[in-house]
């Protein structure tokens, strides 16, 4: 899909946000650990893949509810009139004044990371900036014309290993490859609470609001696939969305990847009942991201596709040639 100048896009990771919450955005403090990076070093043995395409790994569900939303008249029109020059700016420097830019020379270990995971999807690496929140979260802002950026938050950097904060980066660094730009401005519209606008917000909150979601959570599951990409290791994945549901730094070395995802199975098994069908959609339809469960047992699959195989056996191939 080709890129559509909008105002902006925003992707919260871990925060499943209803669509009547707003991006939760807390002054609290929390400390910042650094020596849990003391060790990064780039890995050599990473496959990158040099033809990528977003449709290459773009989700079934993320491809079909992109099709429901570009059929709607006006939508475009709509986001634009909501989210205007003023609105991108206190979301630009909201961000940017509050948070530290990464470089080359400003915590270099992380620095790195995002370079290399924008290396392996072939992509250019946004700026990446880390925030002071006590609420683990990552997100991705894109304002038209300028260099997009990705805000990770301090508590989300203290809670995941290096590997898996990696995977968050190529997480965000997925809505870009795949131009979810277009449809996150308009999910964000809804998260900042557009259904109070009165005329246009009432009509975006009662026709648009369930068809967005859907498509976000399906973006989601998207996005996990460009992390898996990157990690090249499921376990790495998977790691991130259980400690997104209930992990803390000083149980990590406690939790159990295999017993999350039959957790995983078992949330598939209770909810395939008519009644247990019911709760599932009930439970989830005004959720911005899919359970971590349901995450984690998708990027598991997937991982087992002849799908993510032939892709990586591509782009095995392609290294190999340009290496002769």
């Amino acid at each position: 899909m080709a890129s559509v100048p909008l105002p902006a896009l925003y992707f919260s990771l871990s925060s499943n946000v209803n669509s009547r919450t707003k991006h939760p955005i807390s002054s609290l403090s929390t400390g910042f650990r650094n020596q849990r990076f003391s060790h990064f070093v780039c890995r050599a043995a990473s496959v990158t893949f040099r033809d990528l395409d977003a449709d290459d790994f773009r989700h079934p569900l993320d491809r079909q509810n992109t099709l429901l939303l570009r059929a709607i008249p006006g939508l475009n029109d709509i986001g634009k009139a909501l989210l205007g020059t003023v609105s991108e700016q206190i979301m630009l420097l909201e961000n940017i004044g509050t948070s530290v830019l990464v470089s080359e020379n400003q915590l270099p270990e992380l620095h790195q990371l995002m370079v290399e995971a924008a290396r392996i999807l072939n992509i250019e690496a946004p700026d990446l900036y880390i925030r002071q929140s006590p609420v683990p979260n990552a997100y991705t802002l894109a304002v038209s014309g300028k260099k997009p950026f990705v805000v990770v938050h301090t508590s989300l950097v203290e809670l995941l290993s290096r590997k898996e904060f990696q995977a968050v980066l190529a997480h965000e660094l997925g809505h870009l490859k795949c131009d979810h730009g277009v449809w996150l401005t308009f999910a964000n519209i809804l998260t900042l609470g557009a259904y109070t606008v009165p005329g246009v917000g009432g009509l975006i909150a009662q026709r648009l609001e369930e068809q967005l979601l859907r498509w976000l959570r399906a973006a989601e599951l998207t996005c996990d696939r460009a992390a898996l990409l990157v990690a090249q290791d499921p376990k790495v994945v998977v790691s991130v969305l259980m400690k997104l549901a209930g992990g803390c730094p000083s149980l990590s070395d406690q939790l159990n990847v295999d017993a999350f995802l039959e957790q995983a199975r078992s949330y598939d098994k209770a909810s395939s009942s008519p009644v247990g069908w019911y709760i599932r959609n009930a439970q989830t339809r005004q959720l911005s991201h899919p359970l971590p469960v349901l995450r984690a047992r998708e990027i598991d699959e997937w991982s087992r596709s002849q799908e993510y195989r032939s892709l990586l056996k591509r782009a095995i191939e392609v290294n190999s040639a340009q290496k002769v």
